[in-house]
């Protein structure tokens, strides 16, 4: 038996107390341990290892990361796929995965004397999507995006949380396009990837382009124009990159950005790759001006890399923090009696109507382990609901991140909080909450003097 032993050497004592810091900080934010506090998300061992399961809180973050990606990949002129989970085997011996991908793959299913396989890529699928119709020039480019689910065998010890999965999504686009119009569409995929990216609160990135490896298929002017036109785009963006050279994929240059997260550790998760060898074995063509067949350029793109992971990442690097506009409750309230339940409910149903997520504390603690529970589960806005709140129409209000803000209007609270949530304000800390209203006594003593 052999036992694999890791080991650091470090110049400097304060080098090995900080590493020491955010191994420590690291366990604390371990994204398996805060799945389960928060209650998000699970891996069932009854229904098989890799396999993530959605808790509702969970699910709802999900949703948003979802709805965030489509918004701005519509406005970045993209159209949305939905695509098959399976297909006939002979799909992938077309795209070559069954010959170089096996390994990676689950076995094969009979269906009706066929053999069919669950897909770890969507790439097949685009291309045949393409291929359903005759292309011209004036047509391209064609920018397809999807939230597709693929399934990729994993060794049980290789496994980890939703970092390492057997089933998950990929934020899958591809772009067909020219060649003259690669550099443009490269530079574009650049902008949409650190729109994203910033949302969530990732703005270091380190960016690395990979060019001709010795085997590769593809001529050697296409290579020579891709990998130009992949630095011409990082030059326009001013990204400063590393060059790995002979690192490209056989079919193709690439891009491969990493993000750093809170704990300074870097994760690889957006790329862009060319593909010189989908369109030749697919037959891709388009109509060029000249009247001739041509082969269009082929771009795979990923910008979170897979949801699960791209989760995982997040709630490690903000430790379970997340912002107002991604937490799943963005305000609990908190009855202090049961007479306060009704209001509370009605309080809660204005919030829904305004778009906030708001739900109400059961009631059956203390007010001060309602908070705790709150503060546990990460709610960034607490409202306390008693008598005096009911009278008044107002809410006692408790930022996690700053403590008790006073009473504020109901409607006051709920516009406060709908910008932040519009803004995508990555700081809770930024709310502002509005002036407390005048009191009522000295108003209506001046307007009795004022009568009279």
């Amino acid at each position: 038996m052999l036992q694999r032993i890791y080991g650091t050497a470090w110049q400097e004592n304060w080098q090995l107390a900080e590493h020491k810091r955010r191994l420590e900080e690291a366990k604390k934010r371990d994204h398996r341990v805060l799945g389960k506090k928060l209650d998000l998300f699970s891996i069932q061992e009854a229904a098989g290892g890799g396999l993530c399961f959605w808790h509702p809180r969970g699910a709802r973050i999900r949703m948003l990361m979802e709805d965030t990606w489509k918004a701005a990949h519509e406005r970045g002129g993209y159209e949305l796929l939905v695509t098959p989970h399976i297909a006939n085997v002979d799909l992938w011996k077309t795209s070559g995965h069954f010959d170089f991908y096996a390994e990676g793959m689950f076995d094969q299913m009979d269906v009706e004397k066929e053999q069919y396989q669950l897909k770890p890529m969507n790439c097949p699928f685009h291309c045949l999507v393409y291929k359903d119709q005759l292309r011209s020039y004036r047509d391209l480019p064609f920018r397809w995006a999807e939230l597709g689910t693929v399934y990729r065998y994993e060794r049980s010890g290789t496994l980890q949380g939703l970092m390492r999965v057997r089933g998950f999504t990929q934020d899958d686009a591809h772009i067909f396009c020219t060649p003259e119009q690669l550099e443009d569409e490269i530079v574009a995929v650049l902008e949409l990837t650190e729109e994203i990216l910033s949302k969530f609160g990732f703005d270091d990135y380190e960016l690395m382009l990979s060019t001709r490896p010795d085997k590769a298929v593809g001529s050697d002017e296409i290579w020579t124009k891709a990998t130009a036109a992949l630095k011409g785009a990082l030059d326009r963006k001013g990204w400063d990159h590393g060059v790995d050279e002979g690192g490209g994929a056989f079919y193709g240059p690439k891009i491969d950005l990493k993000i750093k997260d809170a704990l300074g550790r870097q994760w690889q998760c957006s790329t862009v790759q060319c593909d010189f060898n989908l369109p030749e074995r697919f037959e891709l063509e388009y109509r060029a001006a000249s009247g001739q067949a041509e082969r269009p350029i082929m771009v795979h793109r990923a910008i979170f890399g897979s949801l699960e992971r791209f989760f995982a990442i997040l709630l490690e690097s903000c430790g379970g923090d997340l912002p107002l506009w991604l937490a799943p409750t963005q305000m609990r309230l908190l009855p202090v009696t049961d007479d306060a339940r009704d209001f509370s409910k009605a309080v809660a149903a204005k919030a829904a109507q305004r778009g906030i997520r708001c739900e109400i504390d059961s009631g059956k603690d203390r007010l001060n382990k309602q908070i705790r529970n709150a503060e546990t589960q990460r709610v960034p806005i607490m409202c306390v609901v008693g008598e005096k709140e009911m009278a008044s129409g107002d809410l006692a209000v408790r930022a996690r991140t700053m403590g008790d803000l006073g009473t504020i209007d109901v409607d006051a609270l709920f516009d406060e909080l709908k910008d932040l949530d519009e803004l995508k304000d990555l700081d809770t800390a930024k709310f502002t909450p509005p002036p407390p209203k005048p009191d009522a006594a000295p108003a209506a003593a001046e307007a009795a003097v004022a009568a009279k």
